[in-house]
């Protein structure tokens, strides 16, 4: 049974919904990152004043502290930080590989090196299923390697070829009766390599796929360029994720080539550094040219940052090194995208989503308060 039903369509841009056990997610979706079981600076209640219906958690920090045992007995990752709504975690491979200082890549698994103290793991496909069992998830990511890039293409089908074998070995694992397992489609920019290994991750018939492998190092208008040639070829029938791709312009590219989830840290991450994302492009409030300014950060925003306070108070808050500063525009940041993805769907489903994207591509591309 599909977990994913089409309801519009706008050229290739789709909205539908993913049905789970915690409820529905309307699509085309961001996802909050919560890496340790919290997205940063922000209040669950929070999350679902801007819009969040499912957030991510991260089984490889997860697993580290407070360990999955420890959750499984509270009563699982909904349970333990009371968010009654979807939750998808990942594998930990991308995290294996690029906090491991050393790590060695077996048939098993990885054995790595942990980031906080120095210990070593050993993390497997069985392994990693067996922590996102215990979490409790919706959604659960396959174990994937993640090749350091530049790579050969030989070296991208030797990596392919070792994430389909550990695929298998996922879809083997029994999971709870709730979750859903989704297949990792990996390839680098070649897009023979990336339909074959779509095509055999559909030999294992898991409910959803994710795009893995982007947004590390290509030329962007390369990433734009494989996704609308590619996303057409995915099943239409299931989700279809691109992994950790964030930047809101990219995320409109994905959803126009028709892609229906997106997670990235960019909106908390670039908040803790002053950085605002409005309608007309970033802000850096911490300039001098804020001090005096009584506009509110984004003029054209209705969040209750935005509401109440000026650029000049927030500005302050940064000066001094208030945490408030960099809640109020993680709150903000996130409103923003969650606003956008839930404006580009009611556009698809009006099938003006190219009216509605060359819109906001040219007011964001404006930078007129920046």
């Amino acid at each position: 049974m599909s977990i994913y039903k089409l309801e519009g369509k706008s050229g290739n841009a789709r909205a539908g919904v993913v049905t789970t056990e915690h409820g529905e997610i309307q699509t085309p979706i961001f996802m909050p990152v919560g890496t340790r079981g919290a997205v940063k600076a922000i209040w669950h209640h929070e999350l679902k004043e801007v819009g969040a219906e499912i957030i991510l958690g991260n089984t490889y920090h997860l697993f580290l502290r407070p360990g999955h045992e420890l959750i499984e007995k509270m009563g699982g990752l909904h349970k333990f930080m009371n968010w009654d709504r979807p939750i998808l975690t990942d594998s930990g491979g991308y995290q294996v590989f690029s906090l491991g200082d050393l790590n060695k890549v077996t048939e098993e698994g990885v054995r790595f090196q942990s980031h906080l103290d120095g210990s070593y793991h050993m993390l497997s496909p069985e392994k990693s299923m067996e922590i996102q069992k215990a979490l409790g998830s919706d959604i659960v990511m396959i174990f994937d390697e993640c090749p350091a890039l530049p790579a050969s293409k030989d070296r991208l089908r030797e990596s392919m070829e070792l994430t389909l074998r550990w695929a298998k070995r996922c879809a083997d694992y029994p999971l709870q009766d709730h979750q859903n397992l989704f297949g990792i489609v990996q390839g680098g920019l070649h897009e023979d390599l990336r339909e074959e290994c779509m095509e055999r991750l559909e030999e294992l018939d898991l409910p959803g796929l994710a795009l893995g492998g982007l947004s590390v190092g290509e030329k962007n208008e390369e990433m734009v360029d494989f996704l609308n040639s590619f996303t057409p070829k995915m099943p239409e029938h299931k989700p279809r994720y691109l992994m950790g791709v964030g930047k809101p312009l990219d995320i409109l590219n994905g959803i126009r080539a028709g892609i229906d989830m997106f997670d990235c840290v960019l909106p908390t991450r670039n908040a803790r550094n002053g950085q605002f994302l409005t309608s007309h492009g970033p802000v850096n409030i911490k300039k001098q040219k804020f001090q005096f300014d009584e506009l509110p950060p984004d003029p054209e925003c209705d969040c209750k940052v935005c509401s109440n306070y000026s650029r000049s108070y927030v500005r302050h808050l940064f000066t001094v090194g208030e945490y408030l500063g960099g809640q109020m525009i993680s709150y903000h940041n996130l409103h923003f995208y969650l606003k956008m993805v839930k404006e580009a769907r009611a556009a698809i489903l009006e099938d003006k989503f190219d009216d509605y994207y060359k819109e906001f591509y040219k007011k964001y591309t404006s930078e007129r308060w920046k």
